[in-house]
């Protein structure tokens, strides 16, 4: 592999000074964060300082200072002998995986956007192309280091206070932050061949899905990534992605060419090839399909907008702005149409209840296209606040738009909600929820949370999961 490697447009393996590589101390930091912790008053609830996030549903108003995190962004460590890593709980997947590169390492789950953070894909949820061999990105966290509502600083591990370490995930910052983790790592090759598969039904491309995710193969070659698209119900695609050594050419949709559009032909297999790093950040130069909201798929725009801007970060500030001052709805006021309901979610459903799902979601809902990714859990023991079962093969389902409101609050997501529900399925939470707190508990392991709650932030000076995800303030 010497002399083939790359984060960024030059194949160079550096050299390794040493076993264990340093990048930051951290140690600042978390006295930072502390301090500021001690700052807020014992009456008022404890969030994160942060300007910007990844999350789509409405955010709390601050009513105190909140948590400085400034100093929790780096890679701590990486020891490429162990294929470990240390990270703070703000540091991003982008910073991250440009350090474990550099070793021909990676996480074992990338999610797809760079801004997200370790931390937050680690208390929230995360899922990739990996994840149908690797579960979800949690999995991978060898131990902990987590400020409690109380105050305190724990290291939790399956060993250690694991009752936190395993209500953690999903929790979204209820039970605690997390300043520094260590995950597990996973060796890589430079490129990856991808060969696109078109399938005219959703009944076959599930049924082929199923097989990679069961053998772990395709056609004798083992398959390192899975995930597809679907266009209609007569148009869908799987994309199978193999890592290799082998030099030679390949593509770039960071310019004018684009990804989500390369995977579309007639019919067959149509095969591509990306470096590991730009494999990875494939889906954030258009945040999937959904630059084109903002113009910046039209080829005439595109080759004025900069590279640099060309990102899911740029794109959510512009969603933020909209939000803020509401400049949709006022243009579709003025169109005389209807203000229109975000329907911004990402579900999992059993993979045989899948078809199901598309095609009653193709019939009732107008987006498109739809992202898909099998997913399996590696801990067989589950995960209390999402508790899908481990020895099934599940599909996420996202799909990121926005439709017409009805005649009630929330009606399409709850129609979403509804429908994933009757279907044995499970939504994440990044987004708008409308469940009643009995639907809730029921769902997302409500009385282990409470018994966990208690213990670690017996004052309640965080936020109740249910106020976060559903209720308005």
């Amino acid at each position: 592999m010497q002399g083939l490697w790359s984060v960024t447009t030059i194949y160079v393996m550096p050299a390794r000074e040493s076993s264990l590589s340093t990048y930051t101390s951290g140690t600042s930091g978390v006295e930072r964060l502390l301090a500021s912790y001690r700052s807020i008053p014992a009456t008022a609830t404890v969030r994160l300082a942060k300007p910007a996030s990844n999350l789509f549903r409405a955010r709390t108003k601050r009513d105190a200072p909140g948590l400085d995190t400034s100093g929790l962004t780096g890679v701590i460590s990486v020891d490429p002998d162990a294929r470990t890593v240390d990270v703070a709980g703000m540091c991003t997947y982008e910073d991250l995986v440009a350090a474990t590169l550099r070793y021909g390492l990676s996480p074992l789950v990338v999610p797809q956007l760079k801004t997200i953070t370790l931390g937050g894909a680690v208390s929230g949820l995360g899922i990739e192309s990996a994840s149908f061999r690797n579960g979800l990105p949690h999995e991978s966290v060898l131990e902990m280091d987590i400020l409690t509502g109380a105050g305190e600083l724990l290291t939790v591990s399956p060993d250690q206070h694991a009752d936190l370490y395993r209500a953690f995930p999903n929790s979204y910052g209820t039970l605690g932050y997390s300043t520094r983790l260590r995950i597990e790592l996973e060796p890589v090759k430079p490129f990856v061949a991808l060969r696109h598969i078109r399938f005219h039904s959703l009944t076959e491309m599930i049924a082929a899905m199923e097989r990679i995710v069961d053998t772990q193969g395709l056609d004798g070659v083992q398959v390192d990534y899975l995930d597809g698209v679907v266009f209609g119900a007569d148009e869908s695609y799987l994309c199978v992605g193999v890592r290799t050594t082998t030099p030679g050419p390949v593509s770039d949709y960071t310019g004018k060419d684009i990804y989500y559009r390369s995977i579309q032909h007639g019919t067959g297999i149509k095969e591509d090839r990306l470096t590991i790093h730009d494999y990875f950040w494939r889906w954030d130069t258009d945040w999937f399909w959904c630059s084109r909201a903002f113009g910046a798929q039209n080829p005439r725009l595109r080759r004025w907008w900069p590279r640099r801007y060309r990102r899911s970060s740029v794109y959510w500030k512009l969603v933020a702005v909209d939000q803020r001052f509401g400049i949709a709805d006022r243009i579709e006021k003025r169109n005389g149409r209807p203000a229109r309901e975000r329907v911004v979610q990402d579900v999992e459903v059993p993979i045989g209840r899948t078809g199901e799902f598309l095609e009653w979601f193709l019939g009732n809902v107008p987006i498109a296209p739809i992202w898909v990714c099998p997913l399996r859990l590696r801990n067989p023991a589950g995960w209390p606040l999402y508790p899908i079962q481990p020895d099934r093969t599940y599909v996420n389902i996202g799909f990121w738009s926005s439709v017409p409101v009805g005649t009630a609050e929330g009606a399409t997501n709850r129609a979403i909600e509804a429908k994933v529900g009757e279907l044995g399925g499970h939504k994440s939470l990044y987004s708008d929820s409308y469940y009643t707190r009995e639907e809730f508990d029921e769902l997302y392991g409500g009385e282990s949370y409470n018994t966990v709650k208690k213990i670690y932030d017996p004052d309640s000076r965080l936020l109740d999961l249910y106020a976060k995800a559903v209720q308005r303030r």
